[in-house]
């Protein structure tokens, strides 16, 4: 007893070193069991059938009425395909009840194919049918009429860019309903209203227009004297100012006539004594209706709008002609001018668009968060991948069916010596590093020795000690049974710990092993990312949610 729980003791030391070598542990001592009492039986309709045919496999179970029997489910006759299963029938005889359930099962591609034993579960102990052989032959082909293609070689695919397309266009079209609202109120030329095209026009038309109007106020009629004269001077002095270039409007009524006689007398200006006599009296009594609310007759302040008007056209027609330097000037200045307002329009717009993107960025902050912003920006790895296309696929044999960002690429393993003894075959697959952002990988392994069962505790062990040699530190380890979609259970192993980086940094990760096995096999998923990374928390929970098992070889 001593020599033989010692050789135990051996194996399973020497299991576990060939698991650290391979990120797997492969195999320990099994339990064998034998079976009493109850009956199984498996029996198909036929052994031989064309490619697309389906085969009739009938399981009839006997055993006690008390008996709480579990046919297969699922995808368990691979690598034939489950096309339909019924409960065909159940009879009783004595204490006894017998059971029956019916499979039909197809297969696409022909060749010679095993129909594995089909675990049966009475009170919760396992009972297997025998296999069966089974040839599925090829539909024949007239060659003579059609040509016939070789397979095309698998190719690279680019991913696809359509989520990335349809966020451009959004994009796009949010900056042309911007940027068209931005040249309808700012950069456009809007038609010009009747102030815009009277403030356009020369000084001399302009001040002619305003005295027109002025001429047609009701400010004379409502004997609004002080607001008439107002205006009145304030037409002539603005003309002045504008097109003799005297500063007039804050020049006291002596300046401005002591600037008109200087100018006359420098030839610079035409005018007669009587005109500028007659304008010092105009100035003079619209002062005193102003400041010493003097009230003249209706008839006089009309007189005196039309002497303003004469004393205008006289002034314009006694200015010098303009000398060809004086026109260019006046040209650049009115170039300058608009050159002014068009960079101003610009400037607004500009300031006003850029207030938007930031009142953009601002909302979307305080609603979604700063990381989720920046993230839609600028991008960031697991975003991407969770919001890209998924592929659902299975890996190994026995399979292992899930949906990930990306497909798992196959990685060629070399065995050690001591472990193909063990091993008949072993296909891994990946995507990531476990140093990485984020990383996946499963393993399926199949043992020359059919009847030996794993023991899932050496097995994680060997995974968390790869972790370690990889520079996880300070492991926190939790274990829960894990349930997959069809009812599958496993070993669910998680948990986080710091990972230390070549350069000195160091940084949180967490991790989740997913172990499966039965007689002759075992299966693992590894999932890594980092910690605090949300997408890549929903990664997690999305493949953890598709992930299902064959639990027979």
């Amino acid at each position: 007893m001593r020599m033989e729980g010692g050789h135990k003791s051996m194996h399973a030391k020497r299991v576990l070193s060939i698991w650290s070598s391979l990120l797997l542990l492969m195999l320990l001592p099994a339990i064998s069991f034998s079976q009493t009492g109850p009956k199984v039986d498996a029996e198909v309709d036929t052994l031989a059938i064309k490619i697309g045919e389906q085969i009739t496999y009938k399981i009839t179970v006997e055993t006690d009425s008390t008996d709480v029997v579990f046919f297969p489910e699922g995808q368990t006759f691979s690598p034939l395909e489950t096309v339909e299963a019924i409960m065909a029938d159940t009879l009783k005889n004595d204490n006894k009840i017998i059971l029956q359930k019916i499979y039909s099962l197809t297969q696409f591609d022909s060749g010679a194919y095993t129909i594995p034993p089909q675990r049966i579960a009475i009170n919760e102990q396992p009972f297997f049918t025998d296999s069966f052989q089974v040839k599925v032959a090829d539909v024949v082909v007239d060659t003579t009429k059609q040509k016939m293609y070789d397979i095309k070689p698998l190719i690279e695919v680019e991913r696809s860019t359509a989520d990335m397309w349809l966020t451009a266009l959004y994009i796009l079209l949010g900056l042309i309903v911007v940027g068209g609202l931005v040249y309808w109120f700012f950069l456009r030329k809007k038609p010009l209203t009747e102030e815009e095209k009277v403030a356009l026009l020369p000084p001399y038309d302009r001040a002619l227009i305003e005295l027109k109007k002025l001429e047609n106020s009701r400010y004379l009629i409502q004997d609004e004297y002080k607001q008439y004269y107002s205006e009145l001077t304030d037409i002539v002095r603005s003309y002045l100012e504008e097109d003799v270039h005297v500063s007039a409007m804050e020049s006291t009524t002596s300046e401005l006539i002591t600037k008109l006689e200087m100018l006359r007398d420098a030839g610079e200006l035409k005018l007669e004594d009587d005109t500028i006599q007659q304008f010092r009296k105009i100035l003079q009594t619209a002062d005193l209706v102003k400041f010493a609310k003097n009230k003249p007759a209706s008839t006089i302040a009309e007189q005196d709008r039309k002497l303003v008007e004469e004393i205008v056209t006289k002034t314009h027609e006694g200015l010098p002609e303009p000398t060809e330097e004086d026109l260019l000037l006046n040209e650049e200045y009115l170039e300058e001018l608009a050159k002014k307002k068009q960079r101003k329009r610009i400037y607004w717009a500009a300031a006003i668009f850029a207030g938007i993107i930031l009142a953009a960025g601002v909302g979307s902050t305080l609603y979604f968060g700063a990381k989720k912003v920046r993230d839609t920006v600028f991008g960031y790895p697991t975003k991407d991948l969770l919001e890209g296309e998924w592929v659902a696929s299975s890996y190994g044999f026995p399979p292992i069916q899930l949906e990930t960002p990306e497909v798992l690429v196959r990685q060629e393993l070399k065995l050690p010596k001591e472990t193909e003894e063990l091993i008949k075959e072993l296909q891994a697959f990946s995507y990531g590093s476990y140093v990485g952002i984020f990383s996946v990988s499963t393993s399926s392994i199949t043992f020359k020795e059919q009847e030996e069962e794993p023991q899932f505790d050496a097995v994680i062990n060997s995974t968390l000690i790869n972790f370690e040699q990889l520079g996880l530190k300070n492991i926190i380890t939790k274990q829960e049974e894990f349930e997959t979609q069809s009812g599958v259970k496993g070993m669910k192993t998680f948990g986080s710990g710091t990972l230390e980086r070549p350069n000195g940094d160091s940084k949180r990760a967490k991790y989740n092993i997913l172990t499966f096995g039965g007689k002759g096999f075992i299966q693992q998923v590894v999932i890594t990312w980092e910690e605090d990374d949300e997408y890549a928390e929903r990664i997690v929970d999305r493949i953890l949610g598709s992930l299902d098992v064959k639990t027979q070889v």
